[in-house]
C-alpha cells in the first residue's frame, strides 16, 4: 500500500513536470522562473545574481542606443533604422520587469496547476489533462523554436553584413551591430571593442527573447491546463445526468461547481500576470511590423540579402507572436463559454428540479466570460489580432508618405 501511493504522487508529480518543462527551462536562466520554499541559500542568491546580469545586459544595450538617436545620429532615416531594434529591446526589459514582479502570481498558479494534477485521481481526467499539456508544450516550443531563431538570423545577418563608410577622402569599410550604440561613451566602430559589444548584445538578445517566449509559454500552459480543467468539468457534467441517488447527485453537483470557480480563479490569475505583458507585445508588434515593413521596402537594393532575408524572418516571428497571445485570449474566453453550453445540451430534464435550478445558476455564470486583456483596456482575440495587421500597415503607409 505504501509503494502503490508513492507511486501515484510519482505519476502527478511527472505529469505536472511535463506541462511545465519547457517553460522552466526557458524562465529559470534568466531568474524569472519562482523559487521553492524548499530552494537553498545557494539557489536563492544564484537567481538574484542572474536578475542582476539580465538587467545588466539589458541596460548595456538599451541605454547607448536610446543616447545613439537622440544624441548622435542626426539623418532621420538613420535614426529610423535604429528605432526599431532599440524598441524591441525595450519591450524586452519591460516585459521582463513585468515577469519578475508577477513572480508570486506565478509561484500561485504553479502551485494550483500542482494540486489539479494531485486531484485527477481518475485515469480519463488525467488523459485529457495530459492531451491539453501537450497542445500547451507544443504552442511554447514553436514560440521558441521561431523567435529566437527570427532574431538570431537578424543579429548574426547585422554582424556579417559589414557597410562602406566615406571618411575624408577614404573608404573604410566597418562592421554594424544590431542595435547601433552610442560611440561617443565608447567607439564599436574599431576592434576589440566591436566584438565586445556584439557578444555583449546577443547575450541580451537571449535575455529579450527569453522573456518574450517565457512569457508566451505560461500563457500558453496556463491557458491549456485550464482548458483541461473545464473539459473534465462538461465531462463531469454528463455523467451526472446518469445518477439517480439524489444525495450523490447533490455532492456531485457542488464538487462540480466547486471545480468550476476554482479554474476560473485560475483563469482570472493568469490574466493579471499577462496583462501588461500583453499590452507591451500589442504596442510594441504594431510599432515593428510597421518599422520591419518599412526597413524592406527602404531598404531593399541597400542592404544584403541576408538582411533582407532576416527582416522576413523577424517579421514572420513577431506575427506568430502577437497570433498566439491573440489565439490563447480567444481560446479562454470561448472554452468558458463552452461549459455553459455543456450543461444546457446534457439531459437536464431528467434531474430532480432543485438541481435544475441550480445548473441555471451555473449557465448564467459561464456566460461571464474571463477576458485576456492587455492592460485591461483591449481584448486580446483574432479580431484584435486583425486590428494589430491593419494598424501597422495604416501606419507603414503614414511613414512612407511622410519619409519618401
Amino acid at each position: 500500500m505504501r509503494f502503490y501511493h508513492e507511486s501515484k504522487i510519482d505519476v502527478y508529480k511527472r505529469n505536472n513536470n511535463y506541462s511545465l518543462q519547457w517553460t522552466r527551462w526557458i524562465l529559470k536562466p534568466i531568474g524569472v522562473w519562482p523559487e521553492l520554499p524548499t530552494s537553498s541559500a545557494i539557489e536563492k542568491i544564484l537567481s538574484k545574481i542572474l536578475r542582476l546580469t539580465c538587467h545588466t545586459l539589458i541596460a548595456l544595450t538599451v541605454i547607448p542606443s536610446i543616447l545613439y538617436i537622440i544624441f548622435e545620429e542626426k539623418d532621420i532615416e538613420l535614426k529610423l533604422k535604429a528605432v526599431g531594434p532599440a524598441s524591441h529591446w525595450l519591450m524586452g526589459g519591460v516585459n521582463y520587469c513585468s515577469l519578475l514582479y508577477q513572480k508570486g502570481q506565478i509561484r500561485k498558479s504553479i502551485k494550483h496547476m500542482e494540486t489539479d494534477w494531485r486531484m485527477a485521481k481518475r485515469q480519463c481526467d488525467q488523459e485529457m489533462m495530459l492531451k491539453n499539456a501537450r497542445v500547451g508544450r507544443i504552442i511554447a516550443g514553436v514560440c521558441a523554436l521561431i523567435m529566437q531563431g527570427g532574431l538570431f538570423t537578424y543579429n548574426v545577418a547585422r554582424g556579417t553584413s559589414p557597410i562602406l563608410v566615406a571618411i575624408g577622402n577614404e573608404t573604410v569599410t566597418m562592421n554594424r551591430l544590431p542595435c547601433p550604440s552610442f560611440n561617443k561613451i565608447v567607439d564599436t566602430r574599431f576592434t576589440p571593442v566591436f566584438e565586445i559589444v556584439f557578444t555583449l548584445q546577443l547575450l541580451s538578445t537571449l535575455v529579450v527573447n527569453n522573456t518574450i517566449v517565457g512569457a508566451c509559454g505560461l500563457a500558453a500552459v496556463f491557458a491549456m491546463h485550464a482548458c483541461g480543467q473545464l473539459s473534465v468539468v462538461m465531462s463531469r457534467f454528463e455523467e451526472l445526468v446518469e445518477e439517480k441517488r439524489h444525495n450523490v447527485i447533490q455532492r456531485k453537483l457542488a464538487n462540480l461547481v466547486e471545480h468550476h470557480l476554482r479554474t476560473l480563479r485560475f483563469l482570472s490569475r493568469m490574466e493579471i500576470i499577462m496583462r501588461q505583458v500583453c499590452f507591451v507585445e500589442l504596442t510594441g508588434c504594431t510599432f515593428n511590423l510597421c518599422m520591419l515593413g518599412y526597413y524592406a521596402i527602404t531598404q531593399w537594393h541597400e542592404e544584403s540579402t541576408n538582411t533582407i532575408i532576416a527582416y522576413f524572418v523577424i517579421f514572420t516571428s513577431m506575427t506568430f507572436n502577437i497570433f498566439i497571445f491573440c489565439y490563447i485570449g480567444d481560446l479562454v474566453t470561448e472554452q468558458c463559454k463552452k461549459v455553459g453550453e455543456a450543461v444546457y445540451m446534457t439531459n437536464w430534464y431528467k434531474l430532480p428540479q432543485k438541481t435544475v435550478l441550480s445548473l441555471i445558476l451555473i449557465i448564467l455564470r459561464s456566460s461571464i466570460v474571463i477576458k485576456m486583456t492587455a492592460g485591461n483596456l483591449v481584448h486580446m482575440s483574432i479580431s484584435t489580432f486583425g486590428d494589430v495587421m491593419k494598424t501597422s500597415i495604416a501606419y507603414l503607409n503614414m511613414l512612407r508618405t511622410l519619409t519618401m
